[in-house]
């Protein structure tokens, strides 16, 4: 059977694609063991090396638990200041007055063109120049200074964008009520652009959380990457075993927040079904229309 996307495979076509597949799994298989064999051959999968994590609470306390609690105060400061500032400055890019939306539209376009290690170099510089931050908390402020100012460039597009994919009748029928423009964005614009951001907004967290590492690796900011490389220096060299638990730590993370942002999202367009309500003569005659969501 065929469909608008592909016509159906043939015998030949199906033979063509098992053999495909198993020729894959082969080399995946190869490339595992040879892997294993590697890790094994170095000493890399001793158990004296992966022993501090599964027998004793050290590791965690001393390391994994306070590296992570900075990752997590870093990318949660950023995403509070990052995700309003950029629903300001993207509405602000749509905005009809010129001398709003033209500035708007340089600051986004700059600090989105700036690598976001950059930022934070001239933010640790700019906090030891011009403030008096302590020399232990400047690397903290400049690892969300620099997320901070990225990110909300790239939210400031991303709302932008969420709100010019909505069709142009919405806002027709927000001007044919008598709103003024303020009240379309408020009220008609930005609840229905929510649903349709939000899985490119919690990307967008899930980079805010990955790119605390920058910190760690340039301005000595002791955040989750940056305790693995002490651990593993303490412990016997065991990088291997350091990342790999740093890294599955990262996983469980990123996949806690993409299962929120999904549960939520199924939520919002739960709550944006019509209610259903019939709208009589009398109503709109008084303007007490009452409308379910849509």
């Amino acid at each position: 059977m065929s469909s608008l996307l592909y016509d159906a495979q043939g015998p030949r076509a199906k033979r063509r694609n098992v053999l495909f597949t198993v020729i894959f799994l082969v080399a995946l298989a190869a490339l595992l063991w040879w892997v294993y064999r590697t890790l094994d051959e170095r000493g890399q999968l001793e158990w004296v090396l992966w022993e501090p994590f599964f027998t004793g609470t050290e590791a965690w306390s001393t390391y994994i638990w306070p590296g992570l609690q900075n990752t997590l105060k870093a990318a949660a400061l950023a995403m509070i200041i990052a995700m309003p500032l950029g629903a300001v400055f993207g509405i602000a890019r749509l905005s009809d007055h010129a001398w709003i939306r033209v500035p708007a539209g340089i600051v986004v376009e700059f600090f989105r063109a700036i690598p976001v290690l950059i930022l934070m170099i001239f933010g640790l510089a700019l906090f030891a120049e011009y403030t008096n931050v302590p020399s232990d908390d400047r690397p903290l402020y400049a690892v969300v200074t620099g997320l901070v100012l990225y990110n909300a460039s790239v939210l400031a597009e991303i709302v932008r964008a969420g709100i010019l994919s909505l069709p142009k009748g919405q806002s027709e029928a927000a001007m044919a009520i008598g709103l003024r423009k303020n009240q379309e964005m408020r009220l008609i614009l930005l609840p229905q652009a929510v649903t349709a951001m939000l899985p490119a907004i919690v990307s967008q967290l899930v980079v805010i959380v990955k790119d605390t590492a920058l910190g760690g690796a340039v301005l000595t900011f002791s955040e989750l990457l940056a305790s693995a490389n002490t651990m593993s220096g303490y412990y016997g060299a065991n990088v291997i075993a350091s990342f790999t638990v740093v890294s599955l730590i990262f996983i469980a993370l990123n996949f806690a927040l993409t299962s929120f942002a999904s549960w939520l999202e199924r939520r919002l367009r739960r709550a944006k079904k019509s209610t259903g309500a019939v709208v009589g003569v009398d109503d709109l005659a008084t303007g007490n229309t009452q409308t379910g969501g849509g």
